[in-house]
C-alpha cells in the first residue's frame, strides 16, 4: 500500500514539471506541512472566544438576556455581552432618540443608578469612562504626611522598623489606626526612591 502522502507529492511534482519548475516537494516536506497545519489548527481552537476576552477585561455583561433593545437581538455588530457597548448605546438612545433615562436603563437591562454613573463617567472621560475601574482605595489614604512624619521620626531614631510597634505609636499620638503591612509597604516605597 502506498504512503498516504505519496499522491500529494506526485501531483505537486507533476504540476511543478508542467510549469517548468524543479521537483522540490518530498514526502518528508509534505509531512512537515501536514503536521504544522494540524498543530496550528489545534492552537486556533485554544484562542479565547470574545466572551472569554470580555470576561478577562471585566467588561462581560453579567445579564445579557435583560437587554431588550431590538438592535441587540438581531446579532451582528451589537453584542449584548459587551457591557461597554450596552452602556454606550443606552446613553446614546436616551440622548439621541428622546426616551427618558429610566426607559433607556430598563430597555438595556440596567438600573437607573447605573445609568447615572455611566452618564457621569462618559461626560468626564468619554468612552474610556465606561471601562471598568479598579475597586478600592487608589493609594495609602491613611498614610497622610502627618502620619508619615511620625513614622519617619521614630524610624530615624536608629532602631529597626517594627511595624506593629509603629501602629501603636501612630494610634497613641494621632488616634489613627493603620495596618502594619501598610507601614511596611510605605517604608519600602520610600527606600526605592
Amino acid at each position: 500500500m502506498a504512503h498516504p502522502l505519496h499522491g500529494v507529492v506526485q501531483t505537486f511534482n507533476r504540476m511543478q514539471l508542467e510549469r517548468g519548475g524543479e521537483l522540490c516537494l518530498t514526502r518528508r516536506y509534505v509531512r512537515h506541512i501536514v503536521l504544522y497545519n494540524k498543530s496550528s489548527h489545534q492552537t486556533v481552537s485554544k484562542f479565547t472566544t470574545k466572551i472569554e476576552r470580555l470576561r478577562q477585561a471585566g467588561t462581560l455583561n453579567p445579564r445579557p438576556q435583560r437587554v431588550l433593545a431590538a438592535w441587540f437581538q438581531t446579532g451582528g455588530f451589537f453584542d449584548a455581552n459587551d457591557l461597554v457597548q450596552v452602556k454606550y448605546e443606552m446613553l446614546r438612545h436616551a440622548q439621541q432618540d428622546g426616551v427618558t433615562k429610566a426607559e433607556a436603563a430598563s430597555l438595556f437591562g440596567l438600573s437607573r443608578p447605573t445609568y447615572y454613573q455611566a452618564e457621569a463617567a462618559f461626560e468626564r472621560d468619554g468612552i474610556a469612562g465606561l471601562l471598568p475601574q479598579p475597586r478600592g482605595p487608589k493609594s495609602a489614604h491613611k498614610l497622610t504626611p502627618e502620619v508619615m512624619a511620625v513614622i519617619e521620626a521614630h524610624h530615624l531614631s536608629g532602631a529597626p522598623l517594627q511595624a506593629r510597634e509603629m501602629t501603636k505609636i501612630v494610634r497613641a499620638q494621632l488616634g489613627i489606626t493603620v495596618h502594619p503591612r501598610s507601614i511596611e509597604r510605605a517604608m519600602a516605597r520610600k527606600k526605592k526612591r
